[in-house]
């Protein structure tokens, strides 16, 4: 196996380098924004790039890169079955409902008249989603049906920015309050606001416009249950909301242990039907009754690094004082 990677740093790439260097696995470091990439690619038979949904340039082309390379017979991480709705709620609603997983039950539509028509009958609160971001970031709780026809509105007006900075300015400093992140964190959203027009956050990204998408509100749920799939292995994690809020994601508030079974299984068989090479499922709770609220095949490491170990198929726990789960994603792609 050689295997080319696309670096980013403080990506997957950090361990899928130092992996083949210690494992004498083969590879080379290439630019996945060149021109000529399939080229330089083709003396492999592996490519690796953990793409980031942040980036404008990663989500311009990087599936259609995939998709090409598969085309080819070059194996992929992730591959087009595990990355083809990636950053796309919308999509992940169609997928998971075509599987009959238990996703949380969601709504979408394509016209304000057919919008406006559901607000004005359905019953509230439901929480409003753009179909990109992450970390809780363009997640609203809509308390009213008159709220929900204002955004309605936007949504088939001028739309939406995907990159809000007042929004995550306000996030960023209450968990700089709570002591989750440090200031450089907090001065970053409004950096980008003043370079508005200079930076990729705003200037190169596609307004979200022209579809409205709701979800069911379920409450009672001071936590959501985190879990990544990766072959026969699983990691999860609790992550308690913030305060004075309802979202989970993002919070910086990590425990583990207490991983209901059913939420296991069910993220292992969802991930098998899927054909999914790595995901992570976040689940809450409809009183006893576990919901998938959205996945990603991405994930963030700062907690479920420290998960202390990982379950296998057999619901068997095994601990580990170090998860290397990127190293899980190369000896699979070995395997194949």
């Amino acid at each position: 196996m050689k295997i080319a990677i696309h670096h980013r740093k403080g990506s997957f790439s950090d361990s899928w380098i130092t992996y083949c260097k210690e494992k004498g696995i083969e590879f080379k470091i290439v630019n996945a924004y060149d021109t000529d990439i399939i080229t330089k690619i083709s003396d492999c038979d592996t490519f690796m790039w953990h793409f980031h949904h942040d980036d404008y340039r990663d989500m311009q082309f990087a599936k259609a890169l995939i998709f090409s390379l598969e085309a080819k017979g070059i194996r992929c991480f992730p591959n087009s079955q595990t990355c083809w709705h990636f950053d796309n709620k919308v999509w992940e609603k169609y997928l998971l409902e075509a599987i009959g997983a238990p996703l949380v039950p969601s709504y979408i539509f394509y016209t304000k008249k057919e919008a406006m028509e559901w607000a004005s009958s359905a019953k509230f609160p439901k929480v409003f989603k753009l179909k990109r971001g992450s970390g809780s970031s363009n997640v609203m709780l809509v308390r009213t049906s008159t709220e929900a026809e204002k955004l309605i509105k936007q949504c088939f007006g001028k739309g939406f920015l995907q990159y809000r900075w007042q929004e995550r300015f306000k996030d960023q400093l209450n968990k700089y309050k709570e002591g989750t992140v440090g200031l450089r964190n907090v001065l970053r959203p409004l950096y980008y606001a003043f370079r508005s027009s200079l930076t990729f956050f705003t200037h190169y990204k596609q307004k979200e416009i022209g579809y409205a998408y709701f979800q069911d509100f379920i409450p009672n749920n001071h936590f959501d249950i985190r879990v990544v799939v990766i072959g026969d292995k699983l990691m999860a994690e609790r992550r308690y909301v913030r305060k004075n809020d309802f979202r989970a994601s993002g919070s910086g508030h990590f425990e583990y242990g207490n991983i209901p079974k059913e939420v296991m299984q069910i993220a292992f068989e969802t991930a098998k039907k899927l054909q999914m090479q790595s995901v992570a499922f976040d689940f809450i709770f409809d009183k006893d009754r576990p919901l998938i609220v959205e996945m990603s095949y991405g994930f963030g490491t700062h907690g479920i690094k420290h998960s202390g170990g990982y379950w296998t198929r057999d619901l068997n726990w095994h601990n580990a004082d170090s998860v290397n789960f990127c190293d899980w994603m190369i000896e699979n792609l070995n395997k194949e």
